[in-house]
């Protein structure tokens, strides 16, 4: 016989504050996955790119800090089992990128934003909100925050120097799993967010990148 335990709202708070340190000390759960550039030789770069190059990554590391806290806090509000298993599975699988990114700035010899903490508190408060309304909005909230971010990386791609091949293999996988994530959501059904809250969501979205750019 097997028995499945019912998690208590409290149970789901204290996990969530566990996913968060964890997330916020580069020890989020992954799925294990390879490191996309282990076989791409690290070719030279001068001090101007391999700032730029730094800065790029950072950006895209934050993000992930983002989309850890965003499913955070709706796997902790959400009533649904069913909705809170998804957004479990969902972070441990952004949880690579999260851990592809900061060996890449290790790789550069930089460091993630220092600002992590706070970009977190509010992507966790948006993923809560998000949970309250219902698993179909909250959905909403996943495919338009991938859509988002598969441009973020899109343009990335073409602003990398041309030589960092080793960070271009590092984002052109994340744009390829960022797109299976965003699919997947529409699949289950994902409400279409208002124009408002998407336009709310792009002018956060671009605080946070021109600021991790430098902090």
């Amino acid at each position: 016989m097997s028995f499945h335990r019912h998690y208590t709202f409290f149970d789901r708070l204290c996990l969530g504050l566990d996913q968060a340190v964890r997330a916020l000390t580069d020890n989020a759960k992954t799925t294990g996955a390879p490191y996309p550039a282990q076989s791409i030789e690290d070719s030279p770069l001068s001090d101007e790119q391999r700032k730029h190059s730094a800065a790029l990554m950072r950006i895209n590391h934050a993000g992930e800090i983002c989309a850890q806290a965003l499913y955070h806090g709706q796997g902790v509000i959400s009533r649904s089992r069913e909705t809170q298993a998804k957004m479990q599975a969902a972070a441990i699988e952004e949880g690579d990128h999260l851990a592809w990114c900061k060996q890449r700035l290790e790789e550069l010899g930089s460091h993630t934003s220092y600002l992590n903490p706070l970009w977190y508190v509010g992507s966790f408060c948006i993923g809560t909100v998000a949970g309250v309304i219902g698993d179909k909005w909250s959905l909403g909230f996943v495919a338009e925050t991938e859509r988002q971010v598969i441009q973020h990386l899109q343009g990335h791609l073409q602003l990398l120097p041309e030589q960092d091949r080793r960070s271009y293999r590092i984002l052109a996988q994340m744009e390829k799993e960022e797109a299976e994530h965003r699919d997947a959501a529409i699949e289950s059904g994902a409400k279409e967010l208002p124009g408002v809250i998407k336009g709310m969501m792009a002018i956060v979205s671009k605080v946070m990148v021109k600021t991790a750019y430098w902090f």
